[in-house]
């Protein structure tokens, strides 16, 4: 493994066996922490994939994931390249949405408690969580076609929160006739539900902005408050995954396909089983921004009966939504030569440049809006893509801060108690339905995010733009 600079790491594929590069962007405490687990190890088995591009990439949240690290990120030709489910990750679509508003600290922090009290009653959350909203199958099948354009038609939002979601909310291609009657049956009352796990919801503080004019273009003021909601597409997504990773290992037995680890299963992408599973993962990533979106209408209308206002009144416009489970055809420099590929992105954001034609026009001089949630208790930030990571990363960010315990770690050496306390004295309201994950969600099962942003911008991938503390936080 060659250092190559402060930030970057480098394994040769001579020193590997693999295919390509494996660049891995950490310094030197973060890099220590990779090597507790087997993040070199699964990064090494995915460098051997065949037909990957020009490197694999580990970003500096990454740690070890179901086959591949979580924080990885890997393109393969879509010419006569492979899809595999288990790089996207069962997740599909887990994704972030950043929600401004005018309010100040001063207005919010008296009534924070009542506020999360709201916000917790109209997100459900938790394991098998579900809502009523009067959608049949059909509205399902519509929204898993059609993405956010038919949930806002429904009245769960306005025209101008489509532009500021990452592919406008939707992808082509998506097939609901692929997916199976359970993950559909799975998804029925799932739609505007916030799950478990790592997935929250935050009222925060804009606490420091470090790159002012790039705020003012996202519209972000110092002191302002915010609201983050981290979710993706629920059972329906992680069903979506696990039918297909059964049908690509029937295919790959069939085809006599030995993968580097049996969990990296694949295809290739011109067979039926990768076409199939695009069809169904685009419509999970359909799914999961339909879900953000309506949690969204359900944050506004609590903000309503709080403060006594209209949301738009207060300011409540969506500054961004992006996907970091993904698998996306798109097209990047590749040796000088451009070429398409499906850039699959686990645990890890998009991140274009300014001037990309794939961000808003309100964007464009500023690059796109990257959100990055901390752990509970932590800052969170917003960050903007820069030039160079299009032709370094695919146009590619981290996700988060990057797990350092297992769940089950976490619950053996973190008392809840530490957890409450430290929330406590950061006066932070909280709201959880499952009171283990006072542990398993501690911030100190997680890195340091102050440190991987750091990173990310020390490798010229990210500009850090602003800070955002916690005031209220509410999970499964």
């Amino acid at each position: 493994m060659n250092r190559i600079n402060d930030y970057l790491l480098e394994i040769p594929p001579e020193e590997s066996g693999a295919e390509v590069p494996i660049k891995i962007y950490a310094n030197e405490k973060i890099a220590q922490t990779m090597g507790r687990d087997r993040t070199f190890k699964q990064a090494i088995n995915a460098a051997k994939l065949p037909k990957i591009v020009k490197h694999m990439l580990i970003m500096p949240d990454g740690h070890e994931g179901y086959g591949f690290p979580v924080g990885g990120v890997a393109a393969f030709s879509a010419n006569d390249g492979i899809i595999s489910p288990g790089v996207v990750g069962y997740d599909i679509n887990c994704g972030v949405r950043l929600i401004k508003t005018n309010l100040s600290f001063d207005e919010v922090k008296p009534k924070i408690g009542a506020l999360m009290d709201v916000l917790f009653k109209k997100v459900p959350s938790g394991v098998g969580s579900r809502i009523n909203l009067g959608l049949s199958k059909s509205d399902l099948d519509r929204v898993c076609e059609e993405g956010v354009r038919y949930i806002i038609d429904k009245g769960f939002g306005v025209e101008e929160d489509i532009e500021r979601i990452e592919e406008h909310g939707h992808l082509e291609g998506a097939d609901v006739s692929k997916i199976s009657e359970f993950a559909r049956k799975r998804g029925t009352h799932e739609l505007g539900t916030l799950g478990a796990g790592n997935h929250f919801l935050e009222v925060q503080r804009t606490d420091k902005i470090f790159s002012p004019k790039i705020a003012k273009a996202f519209g972000m003021e110092e002191g302002n408050v915010t609201i983050m909601i981290h979710s993706g597409s629920r059972g329906f997504g992680h069903q979506v995954c696990s039918d297909y990773l059964r049908s690509f290992a029937e295919y790959q037995q069939k085809n006599n396909i030995v993968p580097p680890d049996r969990e990296l299963v694949y295809a290739y992408v011109d067979s039926k089983i990768a076409q199939d599973y695009l069809a169904s993962m685009k419509a999970a990533v359909n799914f999961a921004f339909a879900n953000r979106q309506i949690m969204t209408n359900s944050v506004r209308l609590a903000f309503e009966e709080v403060f006594e206002q209209k949301w738009d009144s207060m300011g409540m416009d969506l500054l961004y939504d992006v996907a970091h489970n993904i698998a996306k055809m798109e097209e990047h420099d590749v040796d000088g030569k451009r070429m398409k590929l499906y850039v699959h992105r686990k645990g890890a954001t998009r991140a274009f440049g300014p001037n990309s034609a794939d961000i808003p026009s309100i964007y464009k001089h500023a690059g796109q809006p990257v959100i990055i949630p901390g752990s509970m208790g932590s800052s969170s930030y917003v960050l903007a893509g820069r030039s160079e990571a299009m032709f370094e990363t695919f146009g590619s960010s981290c996700h988060g801060s990057g797990r350092l315990m297992s769940r089950h770690q976490a619950i053996l050496d973190i008392p809840a108690s530490r957890t409450l306390g430290d929330m406590k004295d950061k006066d932070i309201e909280l709201r959880v339905r499952d009171k283990k994950l006072i542990s398993e969600e501690a911030e100190w099962a997680y890195k340091d995010v102050n440190s991987v942003v750091e990173t990310i911008e020390g490798a010229c991938i990210s500009n850090i733009v602003a800070r955002l503390i916690p005031m209220g936080v509410a999970k499964g």
